[in-house]
């Protein structure tokens, strides 16, 4: 195998290149990076000894291959050397096979992916993985960071502040305050991060880290690093292996700040460019109506962007009214043949209930996933024979408050039709038997 290598270079001018070492983000003239790899060394190997080395590598322990994320370092991030990996064998996380729900939405092949089955309950361990990995390597070069920080609506926080800990590197949050669930908050507190949470919305937070970024400097670990994406391309590439490299028709995945997106797609596209498929699935990008841009500019045909103020939404983790990958997500979106579509509240709401009845337990954020599906399908875009795969971007565990919230009737504006509450009696036979006789009735007539 050749010895591959990578690199940033600007979207804008690919000629504009930096090392994977250097603290930048952006290229001179603005544009966001992304990371290059070194074509040719990759393309010498062949796309059959590819799938040979990916599945020689899955779910065994030699370090650190048994993650999902570095059992692919060669294509994520080759130069870091193995001892400065900071890994929790993020990644192979299942497909659940939506047999039930899919038949109730009129599809025949329906497969959730369970990003929430990771170390911090999301997928974005995926990236976190790679970005911390590479600053621990740069402070073993000798490199001064002093710290790391994200702004985040929680699932970035939890991710970097796990990742940083394991690392011994400090560790700054910056959070929207009452912005975030309880759950989400305590992930970076209990991890030891230093944590704010200002009077601001996800956007404030970011300029606030950006200026830190800037002037302090503390390396940034928001996705427009996109040493991020890199991780988190892989989950576009596991999807494929889990079905023994066949290409589903449709990849379904909420976005917010749209990072992951554009990885998603990166992840495919290495696919398709060394030959270990031979077709793309089409995506679909979901947005909460309340924090919508996307979406709107697509009904634009992507002519114009105009950054909106995002609205509060129960997928707080997506309230993104100016995502930093827009540019990438349009690319990705222009090479998949992808869609976008929004949700309601009540959409969203109604998705996940309906999608927790038939045994999952999702996160507000894969309700918007859901809920989009669920219009895609009724419309005709998604056909009933169409292989879909839903993106759940985070453990429904992480939301259980808006959840307690819905079975008691008190989501503010959301009409709880399907609510659940726990039946409260006294302990006595009779009364509990003449109860749940009439429930069994009631919910499971013969």
């Amino acid at each position: 195998m050749a010895d591959p290598r990578a690199w940033f270079a600007s979207i804008a001018d690919p000629e504009e290149r930096y090392p994977l070492d250097e603290v930048v983000y952006t290229g001179r003239d603005g544009s966001l990076l992304q990371v290059v790899h070194d074509h040719d060394a990759l393309a010498a190997t062949s796309g059959a000894e590819w799938k040979r080395i990916f599945e020689t590598r899955a779910h065994r322990n030699e370090w650190p291959y048994g993650s999902g994320v570095w059992g692919k370092k060669e294509w994520v991030c080759p130069e870091i050397d193995d001892e400065n990996i900071i890994s929790m064998y993020e990644g192979h996380t299942n497909l659940f096979w939506a047999e039930r729900y899919g038949r109730e939405l009129g599809l025949d092949d329906l497969w959730i992916k369970l990003c929430g089955n990771s170390h911090t309950g999301s997928f974005k361990d995926l990236g976190m993985t790679v970005l911390v990995s590479m600053v621990n390597e740069m402070r073993a070069r000798g490199k001064a960071v002093r710290a790391v920080a994200c702004a985040s609506t929680g699932d970035t926080s939890a991710a970097l502040s796990a990742y940083a800990a394991a690392a011994q590197i400090p560790a700054i949050v910056f959070l929207p305050r009452g912005k975030v669930s309880v759950a989400q908050l305590i992930q970076p507190v209990a991890n030891g991060a230093i944590v704010f949470a200002l009077d601001s919305d996800f956007d404030g937070c970011m300029e606030i880290v950006r200026e830190v970024a800037d002037r302090d400097g503390i390396y940034l670990a928001n996705s427009m690093n996109s040493l991020r994406i890199e991780g988190q391309k892989t989950v576009g590439i596991e999807i494929i292996q889990q079905f023994d490299w066949e290409v589903p028709d449709w990849i379904v995945i909420p976005g917010g700040n749209l990072g992951n997106v554009s990885a998603l797609a990166k992840g495919i596209q290495m696919m398709l460019d060394f030959g270990l498929i031979e077709r793309k699935p089409r995506i679909a990008v979901a947005q909460a109506e309340h924090a919508n841009p996307l979406y709107l500019a697509y009904r634009r045909g992507f002519e114009t962007f105009e950054p909106i103020h995002a609205r509060p939404t129960l997928a707080s983790a997506i309230q993104i009214g100016n995502p930093v990958s827009y540019q990438k997500a349009v690319a990705a979106l222009r090479a998949f043949d992808g869609v976008v579509e929004q949700a309601s509240e009540q959409e969203l709401v109604d998705a996940t209930v309906h999608a927790d009845r038939t045994g999952l337990f999702n996160c507000p954020h894969t309700g918007v996933a859901l809920a989009a599906l669920r219009k895609l399908v009724a419309r005709g875009e998604i056909r009933r024979g169409d292989r879909v795969v839903v993106v759940s971007t985070a453990h429904g565990l992480k939301f259980v408050d808006y959840k307690v919230r819905y079975h008691r009737g008190a989501l503010d504006t959301i009409d709880s039709e399907f609510a659940n509450p726990p039946i409260e009696l006294p302990a006595d036979y009779g009364q509990v038997r003449d109860r749940l006789m009439r429930e069994i009735d009631l919910r499971f007539p013969e």
